[in-house]
């Protein structure tokens, strides 16, 4: 039986959400997200709290978190972010949003392109030092809005470099929503064949109705790790669209029993967790 991986994306979900969700909500969420089973759980973030205020509770969150199952992911935008986040021994990945836009990348991380790779250099260092790995999330992979030029080619290139710079944990992100089965088809095969020591993430975007042919383009190209939110919540809010969201997590599951594919989760514990995340995103908005 072959085997999907996956990243739940609490952090993702929750970081656009002006109204300041309690800790200790946030972490019976977190707790119970681990009692699920998901291979990699991206919950926080070591960012500044001017930047993203809901995250501003992820040192306190951090040591309390305690699972042999999951490994946890933070995300940062810089060195000093990394460095606080390796201080915590049940940090297994940390988490870096490098931008195929120009545009994008000083908006997110105040930084241009080739600065960005500068920093990543100095936080794979920092991660081979403390037993760390490093995630680049290629974010605008499929295309941006600031009618900037993107194409294929760029965004396997930029791919290659950070290869050849280490890192092998490489997502391709789908910051808007603009990802469709054929573009993801071509990035994905072209970049496993290219590339096929890399572990390939997708996270994607996108509205309810194109959500499982977007699963179904991706695996079919080879990829086997998937970035997912519980009932989609969450996403980029500079999409156009309001359903664009995360790709839901019971999508994948969906995907994953309709084809046989193995999936290391509790299901009972997975509607415990769905019962939480309800609560936390009907009354925080």
């Amino acid at each position: 039986m072959s085997r999907i991986y996956i990243t739940e994306c609490p952090r993702d979900a929750m970081q656009g959400i002006k109204t300041f969700i309690p800790t200790e909500l946030k972490l019976e969420y977190l707790q119970q997200l681990l009692k699920v089973g998901f291979d990699y759980l991206d919950y926080g973030s070591f960012v500044s709290p001017k930047a993203i205020p809901q995250m501003q509770d992820t040192p306190q969150i951090t040591p309390l978190l305690q699972n042999q199952q999951t490994a946890l992911l933070a995300i940062i935008a810089n060195l000093r972010g990394a460095e606080d986040a390796v201080k915590f021994d049940n940090v297994k990945y940390l988490g870096f949003p490098l931008s195929v836009s120009e545009t994008f990348q000083h908006r997110n991380t105040n930084a241009s392109i080739e600065e960005a790779y500068q920093r990543i250099q100095e936080i794979q260092t920092l991660c081979n030092q403390h037993q760390k790995h490093l995630r680049v999330y290629l974010s605008m992979a499929f295309g941006n809005p600031y009618h900037e030029e993107w194409n294929a080619e760029k965004v396997i290139s930029m791919a290659q470099r950070l290869r050849d710079m280490g890192i092998k944990n490489i997502a391709l992100a789908d910051t808007i929503g603009c990802s469709t089965k054929e573009n993801i088809t071509y990035l994905f095969s072209r970049l496993i064949k290219a590339l096929p020591d890399v572990k390939w993430i997708a996270h994607l975007h996108s509205t309810p109705h194109t959500a499982y042919e977007k699963i179904e383009a991706a695996y079919q190209s080879g990829c086997r790790y998937f970035d997912t939110a519980l009932m989609g919540f969450g996403g980029c809010p500079m999409a156009k669209d309001e359903l664009t969201g995360n790709i839901a997590t019971e999508t994948l599951i969906l995907f994953a029993q309709k084809n046989n594919l193995e999936l290391n989760i509790n299901l009972d514990e997975l509607n415990n967790a769905q019962s939480i995340a309800q609560k936390i995103f009907n009354q925080y908005h």
